[in-house]
């Protein structure tokens, strides 16, 4: 029988129960057992496709096509696995599915409610993934705090499986904040207390608590979270603050949270086995230089807009000894304002994340094409693939006016226009290309060099694409498509040939990178930032 491991949060959110569970995972792997994670989001969105990145943060794209929470990313970053749109469960799937079956007649007879039939359909779910995946343990991580409304029926259906199947088999993580009061001085234990209270009013008692904090925890503030939680001292682990988050596993198994584990659900003691995991999370706070690279986007307000962009980033400036500080720039402050475009030449590369609409495309479009001028290494990520085609069509290519249909349905040049399977769709999630794709690339190529292959696998997430009609005239202008996908019906990687380093993906590379091997994409176009010296000419009459 798989054993499942709960970790659930208390007192806020973004306390980093996702590193949490990452790197509890990455602890158990080491050891020798065969687990996963799974995210549930309570909200009743089916998936994350629809939401905007500023307030739920960036979509994840699993292999399979599946729109997910963002934490999946940090699994599969952790574990070196590729997960599937089920390791992704919410709230919208769990009623769809419930609501689907009272339709077709599953309940006859019965009045359809919470208990059982919502909290029977979230332990089918968990336990199906545990036997399809053939997992020793599954650790589940529940998003949102304790108290949340829309959280209660899987918390209900957690305390159900402890019942069900044990308590040998079944264990509860809690993760809380210990702030400090700065005019005191002191650690506050308080929240970790009413957060414990308001879980065991629903019938959960926590077998471990992990305590989110600036600096460790005190043998004192240890003590009493202990006596006022019912939680066994050597279970209370300090999850501090350091200094990159692939360390949290050495700190977590120093704390001893592997031993409690270990008596709490009567697995024998394993030792670690770290490979070379340790050396790989040292790499992250042992840079020798560091490399400015300027992120031109629109959601710049929120980090984890990009999350798995900036961890692509830090995995490629690791391996190479640099450290990869990137900067957000506002895309809608570069728009005609060539004063704000001089200050690139700061930077040691430019890239263009993905996105959609028309707000800051221009700005995307201007930065592109500057780079494209000054001989700026730059990396376009798909929404930044198109507009670098828009820029060497509108600037090298005589194609005036040219841009996307998206952002102007009356373009004379729609240079990029929408997939032919799009036209006739009227739902927009999960409506996308989605999910993992084979891409050919052409012999000599810049892209033959950073992948050294002819053939790839790259997940993607895009609604339009370049248009093939105009594919003749745009390489006619000097650019070069030298990725195809679909018997070269599609675009997928472009590059300028005299140019120091200028690429663009249609897929989101990122997806794919991991700490120790980076995605080659982001590799080579960190490498190509490195050497840059000098800064680009003037873009004055161009």
């Amino acid at each position: 029988m798989p054993k499942y491991i709960f970790v659930v949060g208390g007192v806020m959110s973004g306390l980093g129960k996702g590193v949490t569970a990452a790197s509890l995972a990455k602890l158990l792997v080491l050891s020798g057992f065969r687990v996963t994670c799974a995210k549930i989001d309570p909200y009743l969105n089916v998936d994350a496709g629809t939401m905007n990145p500023l307030i739920h943060g960036e979509v994840f794209v699993s292999d399979d096509g599946g729109e997910t929470d963002m934490d999946l990313g940090t699994y599969e970053r952790f574990l070196d696995q590729n997960l599937t749109r089920e390791h992704n469960i919410t709230t919208g799937q769990i009623y769809n599915s419930v609501i689907e079956g009272e339709r077709a007649g599953k309940y006859l007879g019965k009045c359809v409610q919470i208990i059982p039939h919502i909290t029977d359909e979230i332990k089918h779910r968990i336990q199906l993934l545990a036997q399809k995946t053939k997992v020793d343990i599954l650790l589940i991580e529940l998003g949102g705090t304790v108290g949340d409304i829309e959280g209660l029926p899987f918390l209900e259906a957690f305390r159900q499986m402890r019942l069900e199947i044990g308590v040998d088999n079944t264990l509860f993580i809690h993760t809380t904040l210990v702030p400090v009061v700065d005019p005191v001085g002191e650690q506050k234990t308080k929240p970790t207390q009413h957060s414990v209270q308001e879980l065991r009013r629903i019938g959960i008692q926590p077998d471990i608590i992990v305590v989110r904090s600036k600096s460790p925890l005190t043998k004192d503030s240890r003590k009493k979270i202990s006596l006022f939680t019912s939680v066994d001292v050597r279970s209370v682990i300090s999850n501090h603050d350091c200094p990159s988050i692939y360390s949290v596993p050495q700190m977590l198994e120093a704390e001893g949270i592997l031993d409690s584990i270990f008596s709490k659900m009567r697995l024998r003691n394993r030792s670690i086995n770290w490979g070379s995991w340790k050396s790989t999370a040292k790499s992250f706070s042992r840079p020798s230089r560091s490399t400015r690279i300027a992120m031109v986007g629109k959601y710049v307000t929120l980090a984890d807009s990009y999350v798995s962009i900036n961890h692509a980033l830090l995995h490629s400036g690791a391996t190479l000894g640099t450290k990869t500080v990137v900067e957000w720039l506002d895309a809608e402050k570069l728009e005609g304002n060539v004063t704000n475009l001089h200050l690139l030449d700061s930077y040691d590369g430019i890239l263009v994340p993905g996105g959609f609409g028309t707000r800051g495309s221009e700005g995307k479009i201007a930065a592109a094409n500057y780079a494209a001028i000054c001989g700026i290494p730059y990396l376009g990520i798909c929404f930044g693939f198109q507009l670098a085609v828009i820029a060497h069509a509108r600037h090298r290519c005589g194609l005036e006016h040219a841009s996307s249909s998206e952002l102007d349905q009356h373009t004379p040049h729609p240079v990029i226009d929408l997939l032919p399977e799009q036209r006739e769709i009227d739902e927009i999630g999960g409506s996308m290309r989605l999910g993992a794709h084979t891409i050919s690339l052409s012999k000599g190529s810049l892209a033959n060099r950073i992948y050294g292959s002819l053939q790839i696998q790259e997940r993607h997430r895009h609604r339009f694409e370049v248009n093939p009609k105009y594919q003749h005239r745009l390489e006619t202008g000097g650019i070069r498509f030298t990725g195809v996908s679909d018997g070269k019906k599609r675009m997928e990687c472009l590059e300028i040939p005299d140019h120091p380093f200028y690429f663009g993906t249609q897929f989101h590379a990122e997806f794919t990178s991991r700490p120790g091997t980076p995605a080659p994409a982001f590799l080579a176009f960190v490498e190509a930032a490195n050497k840059r010296k000098s800064p680009g000419q003037s873009i004055r009459g161009h």
